[in-house]
């Protein structure tokens, strides 16, 4: 039994009774002209960083999971056996809170030593980079950075090029990498005159490291190996520096879809508050709770998720970072908390349906199970079902690990009928939750069990304030009826603190009263739970003078299994919208079988990408998708894609096209797919009455 410590009443149980009717109350007094009054959480008393009880720091975090693990495993992978091609082992090895705690002391004492001699440092932050995929060094060297006073700043492993920019406007004077990115970075060195070491995060060969060291003397850049800065920090321990709730604790680069990254200032209270607003009825309790490790790491909502999974003392285990083994990760780890987006959700949404489509009983069995499961959800708030999640569903839960309790999802918006589906159908629960870099991705979530929060993004937390602005030029107002719509503006704790050397933007993004204006505009369901139903900088307007939120129509597609990506283009010249489908090979062979009579098995990519071009497929496509916007009810005729471009070539990151939280960057999706799109708008305007083919 763990021992009692200051924060054993965490996390906050899961409420008896709970009234999913009313989940925020309005704060008497506070409603002015052009914006609502100030909503808080029903459930609960608004908390603030002074409230007793509450997580002020990340070193208390820390060291409330170190105790509750009682010496039990924390970070795990699966080590590489062949490079070529990557081959993975079949199990994790994993490292112990006492090893890594260790671990953390001595690279720790070794980093204050190096800056207090002068041989790191010199900026007004003492910044210390990260440029790795998720891993468990990854996690040691953030522990290290949080404990000993200094400030990470995390680099997205895919940032390439604009890496040079990022750590100059950070002024890093060390940084830690794979020795995939050391070359990289040695590249860059000359134009960066404050970096004066890196540390490969990876064992080196003598050969390598002799190489690597030599070229560093060149650029007057030293390269050590982690293992070597351990050492060092043994022989000149130090203990940790406890910090204050106000000292800077990371510098987070903004992944952007849209304009330069920006840097967000966060500290220890600020990341702290967030982690301690989801542990209200996150249904997480017990011993030794599994944590995969996904989405990356330089990303907020990652590592406010792996901060929450720390603070339960639980072991967090890596996945080999390529998304097609990531069916095999689970199967091997067996987690029982998942953060994921609404891509992989989408996929595994997709496949089942696939399976469940299937001619015969077991197709017929599956679709009367989830109709069955569905309609016992809305109408009486039911997600399990004795026969049916026996019979069909532990399946598809097995999938996953077979061990599941909580999967979070976050990053972008996830359909209604989709969210429903993996309710009923994962037999564990699904927390969905609304944030932002500038929040600590924690502002909004859906309650514990809430069965009827589909669709929406639940509610506010516990130590949040909620309010909405009029939005005049979209005709948004606070005033609406039935209920108020507008920019949504949060205020908390967790609020960031500034855009590092960037007030004008600083400014821009939160008022003189502190509140957060967050470009996104929302409106309330009728039990107080947020919807986001427009984006204030993201939205055009057509020809005819019809405005049109573009992310949302591509979520309502992005509910066609048919389909693995789309994206919808507009251009303010032209009356309809047009737009890019990238199928998913199973869905895409099977239509083709129907529509041409020929058989293309779903591993011929050329065949694929060759049939994607012929007009008859492409009407056909085309047709399927429009199916998705009538499920999600009525759209108006300006809203749906009335030509469409198909291809095999998704948006990844790598060209460009997405960011490395996989999400569409519009400017180079339209310029990667130019031709094409600007060949559709060229053929005229489709028919009157008619969806166009082409």
């Amino acid at each position: 039994m763990a021992p009692a410590t200051k924060f054993a009443h965490l996390p906050i149980p899961v409420s008896e009774g709970i009234d999913y009717t009313k989940q925020i109350v309005e704060v008497p007094g506070t409603k002015r002209p052009g914006q609502t009054a100030h909503y808080h959480c029903a459930a609960y008393p608004l908390s603030t960083i002074d409230s007793p009880g509450v997580y002020t720091n990340l070193v208390e975090i820390y060291d409330e999971g170190f105790a509750r693990a009682q010496g039990g495993r924390f970070l795990g992978h699966r080590p590489l056996l062949s490079a070529s091609p990557p081959t993975f082992a079949k199990h994790h090895v994993w490292q112990s809170w006492p090893e890594v705690d260790a671990r953390r002391r001595a690279l720790g004492s070794a980093l204050e030593t190096l800056w207090r001699s002068g041989k790191l440092g010199g900026s007004d932050l003492p910044t210390v980079g990260i440029w790795s995929k998720n891993c468990p060094n990854w996690q040691v060297i953030d522990l290290t950075i949080q404990a000993y006073g200094k400030v990470s700043v995390s680099l997205y492993d895919t940032l390439g090029k604009d890496s040079a920019g990022a750590m100059n406007h950070a002024e890093l004077s060390v940084c830690f990498a794979t020795a995939d990115h050391i070359p990289g970075l040695l590249k860059l060195a000359p134009k960066c005159p404050k970096l004066r070491m890196i540390v490969s995060m990876d064992a080196l060969s003598e050969q390598t490291k002799n190489v690597l060291a030599t070229w560093g003397e060149t650029v007057q850049v030293e390269v050590k190996e982690m293992s070597e800065i351990e050492d060092f920090g043994r022989a000149n321990l130090l203990p940790v520096i406890q910090p204050t709730s106000d000292q800077v604790a990371t510098i987070c680069y903004t992944s952007g879809t849209t304009g330069t990254p920006k840097g967000v200032v966060l500290t220890h209270g600020q990341l702290a508050q967030a982690t301690y607003g989801f542990l209200y009825q996150l249904g997480l309790e017990g011993t030794e709770i599994v944590m995969m490790s996904f989405l990356p790491l330089a990303h907020i909502y990652e590592r406010i998720m792996e901060l929450v999974a720390i603070s339960l003392g639980a072991c967090i285990g890596y996945t080999t970072g390529d998304p097609l083994t990531l069916l095999e990760d689970l199967a091997i780890l067996r987690p029982h908390f998942f953060p994921a987006v609404p891509r992989v959700l989408n996929r595994v949404y997709q496949s089942a349906m696939a399976a469940g489509s299937q001619p015969g009983l077991k197709g017929a069995l599956f679709q009367k199970a989830v109709a069955t499961k569905i309609h016992n959800l809305r109408e009486y708030g039911q997600f399990y079902h004795m026969l049916y999640d026996r019979l069909v569903f532990r399946k598809l839960a097995n999938v996953l690990g077979g061990r599941m309790k909580l999967i979070a999802t976050g990053s972008a918006p996830i359909s209604a009928n989709v969210m429903e589906f993996l309710k009923v159908g994962l037999l564990c629960q699904i927390l969905e939750g609304y944030g932002m870099t500038e929040n600590c991705a924690a502002f909004v979530k859906t309650s514990f069990g809430d069965p009827w929060a589909s669709g929406t993004t639940g509610s506010i937390m516990s130590n949040t304030e909620l309010k909405f602005v009029d939005v005049p030029s979209m005709g948004y107002s606070a005033d609406d009826k039935p209920f108020p719509r507008g920019e949504i503006c949060m205020r908390g704790p967790q609020r960031f603190s500034c855009y590092y050397k960037d007030p004008k933007k600083t400014e821009e993004t939160i008022d003189p009263e502190g509140w957060l204006h967050t470009g996104d505009v929302g409106t309330l369901d009728a039990s107080g739970r947020l919807r986001i139903i427009d984006r204030v900088k993201n939205i055009m307007k057509l020809a005819q003078g019809e405005y049109v939120a573009l992310e949302n129509i591509e979520n309502v597609y992005s509910g066609s299994p048919l389909v693995a990506q789309v994206y919808v283009h507009g251009d303010s010249l032209q009356s309809y919208l047009i737009g890019v489908a990238v199928p998913d090979p199973i869905h895409f062979s099977a239509l083709l079988t129907r529509v041409t009579g020929k058989t293309v098995a779903p591993e011929d990519a050329a065949g694929l990408a060759a049939a994607a071009k012929l007009p008859e497929v492409v009407a056909a496509v085309h047709d399927e998708l429009q199916k998705a916007p009538h499920k999600q009810g009525s759209r108006g005729a300006f809203e749906m894609i009335r030509r469409l471009h198909v291809t095999m070539e998704p948006f990844t990151v790598e060209n460009g096209c997405l960011t490395p939280t996989l999400k569409v960057k519009r400017k180079e999706a339209y310029e990667f797919h130019k031709t094409a799109l600007d060949g559709l708008y060229a053929l005229g305007e489709p028919g009157k009455g008619s969806l166009a083919k082409i």
